[in-house]
């Protein structure tokens, strides 16, 4: 079987690595063109862009895939790449570029995408946080046959994963894209022997991933210690949580909800300092902030932290950023 690919990202990369250790075929690979990085802001390619040139894989990065979008050459061009790669099915992970329907018709066999939610629960660009923000006790992969809608697609596949108490996107990104490459690669072998069957999504249970925004980094003290605390797994590593405190903005990247204190004072108030962290009141509840970075500075336990910012009891967090 011919595998076109289309991703970006390291969730994508780890998809394709399987996907050329089981042995398929890669005739082409998509992904986004190089954007600038570090300090140097020099053009990097992306991860599965690495991959595909150490492994001798022809490589696509058009600005668009609309024809009568604002890049109508790299579309063109795309679509004879494409049409000449002669592919059984292309396979989609995190890729950037919303497909137009001539993509989705081009393979035998169509699009795969591979989602990172239990569809259709997390439709969208942000799954993996989302369901942590939200409290889900579960999250997992869809392997789903794209279609024009927002995936919207039929399933194909599907597989749980817990999420743990103290998950954050970070640790739960590499779960899932370990778990949506294996599962990727057995849904190409069941599509070999026309076992893959399509399963439409619910109707029922709908809801959408919106993207990260970096506003939302800033902490609203206003909100329960409970949903800070799963915001704060949820941003880790981007866009982060953070306060001003002192007149410095402050990154909180480690956080308990203290469950055997009573709030007082107002919200983003200091209510005590110790090594194991600082407690803060919330709307309702107490969050203890463990683990701390200053601008420019390592991510530090509170410890640490406190060592070369003090905070005393009864200071104020919160402002604009």
């Amino acid at each position: 079987m011919r595998v076109a690919f289309a991703g970006t990202p390291e969730f994508a990369r780890t998809a394709l690595e399987a996907l050329h250790a089981a042995g398929y075929e890669i005739a082409l690979v998509l992904t986004q063109p190089d954007r600038p990085a570090g300090r140097g802001l020099k053009l990097q390619p992306s991860p599965v862009k690495q991959f595909a040139q150490v492994h001798g894989i022809p490589v696509l990065q058009p600005r668009s895939l609309r024809l009568d979008g604002r890049h109508p050459e790299d579309a063109a061009a795309a679509a004879r790449s494409i049409a000449a790669a002669q592919a059984d099915v292309m396979v989609v992970a995190a890729y950037g570029l919303i497909l137009p329907q001539w993509v989705l018709d081009a393979p035998r066999l169509g699009c795969l995408n591979i989602h990172a939610s239990l569809l259709p629960r997390w439709r969208g660009a942000a799954p993996i946080h989302r369901a942590i923000e939200a409290g889900d006790a579960e999250t997992g992969v869809t392997i789903m046959q794209m279609d024009a809608g927002l995936d919207t697609g039929d399933m194909r596949l599907t597989e749980r994963l817990p999420i743990g108490p103290q998950d954050t996107t970070a640790v739960l990104h590499d779960r899932l894209a370990a778990l949506g490459a294996r599962l990727v690669v057995t849904a190409l072998e069941q599509a070999s022997s026309g076992q893959l069957k399509p399963v439409p999504q619910p109707t029922e249970g709908v809801t959408y991933a919106h993207k990260i925004e970096k506003a939302e980094a800033a902490i609203d003290w206003s909100l329960p210690a409970a949903t800070l605390e799963r915001r704060v797994r949820a941003f880790d590593p981007f866009p982060g949580a953070a306060t001003v405190l002192a007149g410095e903005t402050i990154k909180v990247w480690g956080a308990q909800v203290r469950t055997d204190a009573a709030p007082a004072g107002a919200p983003g108030t200091v209510r005590a300092v110790s090594a194991a962290g600082i407690d803060v009141a919330c709307g309702s509840g107490v969050l203890r902030l463990t683990q701390l970075q200053r601008a420019g500075g390592k991510r530090l336990a509170a410890a640490q932290f406190l060592h070369g910012f003090p905070v005393d009891p009864g200071a104020r967090l919160g402002g604009a950023l």
